[in-house]
């Protein structure tokens, strides 16, 4: 008979799972096992404490949330009783049921893409005779680009801020911001920043829906509370408004790394301030080795351990001659570790027990290059949207855009370039208009997306993307071996999301809520199969008996445009974080000389951090 998991808590890990009413907030350290806490304490709510009542429990990446429902697999009415995913996800859920108040007609149509989102505020560029003249006014096409995407960012900051910014002195900005919203209501989209700002915006202004929330959730649990920025913490303060006070955020100042996406640690402050939280710290470290946690206490002589585990590990610093020698020391060490294994790691060591981490992708290139060399199998991200390779498959995806979104004017201009045939002015529904493009299109694709969408709007029993995915396969069986690679390929990833979409069992499906699934990564399994090639951020919550971070160079980790103050602070938090994703080794790796963009050879430094 296995052990109940209360049993096998620490004394501080059951302060929180046993803590019921009231704020709670739980500063918790690298390894200390707090989505574990988290986990159990949404079970210890749901089984121990009476009442009809849901629970919120919101994390910070689809991988967190789906190890958490996993992990509450064993009550069966888990999915009735606590809705656990991201807080983009809770806004997307929200404003699919209850959007018509802030203008939103079913689910929101996501553009996840730059290209899309710049494509939108161009158009609305040009239909603007004042945009359209201050852009025009920039005598250097480079200058007036960056100008274009400089305005993309003010976008983005501005509903990032939707407090700080909920007035804006400048006209021009204002001005930019509504044409662009403008252009992306035509279209009938969103992008993920009108997520939280429209949830926002819709408990704000109707506290009777916000009392609904709160009378429908009694606790609210946040993951990775120190990524919070305003527009989050914004939301979750509208939720509550003044009297809720069942709310526990989780975080580790220590980990706060998403500076650049407007994050900080200070919303723990805003919080445990706002309202007049209790403090528990979780400083034990169950994950990893000693060497591991001397490596992270230099990095951080404030990080106290009270706790960890009885193994020595190890730690190291090898430098290469240059990339292509410092990626060889690692496929070396490797390759020795799955040959030979290692004394303070249980059981065999594999590829998928292994990472490299880089500050940037630019770090990992030689090393991707030499395991590919020596057939280590790898994979390099978690969380970015597939890209598809076969234009077959990217027809079709366009064409479901356009079956959830017939207003969607960008991808149908899209579409029809990709056909060379003309877009149509207006539209009113998808398929017939996709069909007469397609018997006009000479692109062999045409004729084949639209038999795989008809197969699917022709089932009127229930949505199954199946057929579809059968039809581009049987296309693939009529190409070369390449070009069927490629799409079968891409439908397998294609079906792994519909099937992962399904098991979510999302209330209401439909084309558009899949779509929009897709744009927020909630359809892509976290696991893969290999050594995993992830940049510090990509690596963040995850962890492995093996870590490799490359590139410990000045210049490289810490970014060399890093300066003295909050930007450094960041840098070697985020070494901090690489450092603690390790359970047993840790290889600190530099090359002497880097081979520079321009052609220049340039002597490496030691980072600071080593």
């Amino acid at each position: 008979m296995s052990t109940p998991v209360k049993t096998r808590l620490s004394a501080q890990q059951m302060q929180v799972v046993n803590y019921v009413d009231g704020p709670l907030l739980v500063v918790a350290g690298p390894g200390s096992g707090k989505t574990r806490v988290l986990t159990e304490r949404v079970r210890t709510l749901l089984t121990e404490v009476s009442g009809h009542f849901r629970v919120l429990a919101l994390t910070f990446t689809n991988k967190a949330a789906d190890e958490m429902r996993e992990r509450l697999n064993d009550l069966s009415e888990v999915r009735q009783r606590a809705f656990v995913g991201t807080l983009h996800g809770f806004c997307l859920d929200m404003l699919s049921e209850r959007g018509k108040f802030v203008g939103v007609e079913g689910t929101p149509n996501i553009f996840e893409q730059f290209k899309d989102r710049k494509e939108i505020l161009l158009k609305a560029i040009a239909d603007d005779p004042l945009l359209e003249s201050e852009i025009n006014s920039i005598p250097d096409s480079k200058e007036r680009g960056l100008r274009v995407d400089g305005w993309l960012q003010m976008i983005a900051r501005i509903k990032a801020h939707p407090i700080s910014c909920a007035v804006l002195d400048d006209e021009m900005e204002q001005r930019v911001l509504d044409a662009y919203d403008a252009g992306m209501r035509a279209c009938n989209a969103y992008d993920f920043d009108d997520l939280l700002l429209l949830t926002y915006q819709l408990l704000t202004n109707n506290p009777k829906l916000a009392d609904f929330y709160r009378r429908l959730y009694r606790f609210i649990c946040i993951d990775e509370a120190q990524d919070l920025n305003e527009a989050q913490y914004a939301v979750i303060c509208a939720l509550c408004g003044e009297t809720f006070k069942n709310v526990m955020l989780v975080g580790d100042p220590k980990q706060s790394i998403y500076g650049f996406n407007t994050s900080s640690p200070k919303y723990m402050a805003s919080f445990s301030e706002d309202f007049g939280a209790e403090t528990i710290e979780l400083t034990e470290n169950f994950r990893s080795s000693r060497a591991v946690v001397d490596k992270a206490r230099s990095l951080d002589p404030n990080y106290s351990v009270a706790g960890q585990v009885p193994i020595a590990g190890e730690c190291k610093v090898m430098v290469g001659n240059d990339s292509e020698g410092e990626a060889k020391l690692i496929a070396d060490t490797m390759q020795t570790l799955f040959a030979q294994g290692h004394a303070d790691v249980e059981g065999p060591i594999t590829p998928s027990n292994c990472a490299v981490l880089g500050r940037t992708r630019f770090a990992l290139l030689a090393v991707e290059k030499e395991l590919r060399v020596r057939s280590i199998p790898f994979y390099r991200r978690l969380t970015a949207n597939h890209e598809n390779e076969s234009d077959a498959v990217e027809d079709f995806q366009l064409a479901l855009r356009l079956i959830g979104n017939p207003r969607d004017r960008l991808h149908f201009s899209a579409l029809a370039k990709r056909w060379a045939v003309s877009a149509p002015a207006s539209v009113s529904e998808a398929i017939p208009v996709i069909e007469s493009m397609a018997i006009l299109s000479p692109n062999p694709c045409a004729e084949v997306v639209v038999a795989a969408v008809k197969g699917i709007v022709n089932n009127s029993i229930k949505l199954d993307l199946m057929p579809a995915f059968e039809v581009l396969r049987d296309y693939a069986d009529t190409l070369g071996e390449e070009a069927r690679l490629a799409i079968y390929e891409d439908v397998e990833v294609f079906t792994l999301e519909w099937d992962q979409y399904l098991r979510a069992g999302s209330p209401g499906r439909s084309i558009t809520s899949f779509m929009s699934s897709k744009a927020l990564g909630s359809t892509q399994k976290a696991t893969r199969e290999g050594v995993g090639l992830l940049t510090v951020h990509a690596a963040k919550g995850l962890e492995f008996d093996v870590v490799f971070v490359a590139g410990m160079a000045e210049g490289v980790f810490p970014d060399f445009r890093a300066r003295p103050g909050p930007t450094m602070d960041e840098e070697k938090r985020s070494a901090f974080v690489a450092v603690t994703r390790s359970r047993r080794l840790l290889y600190l790796t530099y090359p002497r000389m880097r081979l520079m963009p321009w052609g220049d050879w340039r002597q490496q430094s030691p980072s600071r951090f080593l």
